[in-house]
Parts: C-alpha cells; sequence; structure tokens
C-alpha cells in the first residue's frame, strides 16, 4: 500500500488536515450547543493522527535523507490547521519525496551507520515496523491521555 515515502507521507499529511477538521468540528459542536464529547472524540482522533503523522514525518525524513530544516518544517506544520497538505506539496515538487524506501545499503558512507542498517532491516519488514511505530504512537498518546488536556481539566 505504501510502496514509496511520497504515499505514506501524502496519506498521514491528509488524515492530519482531516482531524483538525474533526477537532474543529468538535470545538465548534461544544461551543454551540453544549456537546463536549465532540471535541473529546475529534480531539482524540486528531491527537492519534497528529503523533502517527509526526512518526511518518520522521521515518521519512531518515529515509530521505532530508537536512534538518525540512524536517522541523515537516514535524512543525502538524501544528498549524490544514498546514501538512502546502508542506507535503513543496516537499514533493522540490523532489524530497522522490524515490523509493532504502531497502538496500548503497554507496553512501552513512548506509554503514547502525541506525541506517536498523532502518533498512526494519522497511524491509513493514509489518513488524508498522507495528513497532503503532506501538511507540499509542503509548505516547497513552502517557499523553494521562497528563491531561492541553489547558488543564475542569
Amino acid at each position: 500500500m505504501f510502496r514509496t515515502p511520497l504515499t505514506l507521507f501524502r496519506t498521514l499529511a491528509i488524515a492530519e488536515a482531516i482531524s483538525w477538521t474533526l477537532l474543529i468540528t468538535g470545538l465548534i459542536l461544544r461551543a454551540t450547543i453544549d456537546l463536549d464529547i465532540a471535541v473529546s472524540i475529534g480531539g482524540g482522533i486528531h491527537g492519534f493522527v497528529f503523533l502517527s503523522y509526526g512518526a511518518t514525518a520522521v521515518l521519512v525524513a531518515k529515509n530521505q535523507r532530508w537536512h534538518v530544516v525540512p524536517t522541523i518544517v515537516a514535524i512543525v506544520s502538524a501544528i498549524v490547521p490544514y498546514a501538512t497538505i502546502p508542506t507535503e506539496i513543496w516537499l514533493h515538487r522540490s523532489g524530497r519525496l522522490a524515490g523509493a524506501w532504502r531497502l538496500e545499503a548503497g554507496t553512501d558512507p552513512r548506509d554503514g551507520a547502525w541506525h541506517d542498517r536498523l532502518m533498512r532491516a526494519l522497511l524491509r519488514r513493514p509489518w513488524i515496523l508498522a507495528v513497532l511505530v503503532a506501538a511507540l504512537v499509542i503509548v505516547i498518546f497513552v502517557v499523553l491521555l494521562i497528563v491531561g488536556p492541553p489547558g488543564g481539566r475542569d
């Protein structure tokens, strides 16, 4: 399904924008008809997709060997509503999403680094990678739920 970094990144960028719509809709419903559960549902979905997008941005940045600025822009774009879409377009047009997953070592000396070897090993086993990333996102999500929502509890 996600045969290239572009397809994975684009999918999560769109999902992040959709999750913003759910959160904003929940906020509007809470403000207009006092439906607090709408924010809980929209906010929960948005939070999970936000973390998933961040993990995806890090994975794709590592695979594509982005420098620090595009990596930070990709991650920070999730904070601004709907900014992941223009960020994805910019990254795509600038060629930063071009190419395939780096499954094998090339001639680049960086391919010998332990973290590159680990990434390639996990990319060759996409189900294991997906489970590990999902587990990491779930753990972070649960910890954030325990800590509480931004601004504290009422």
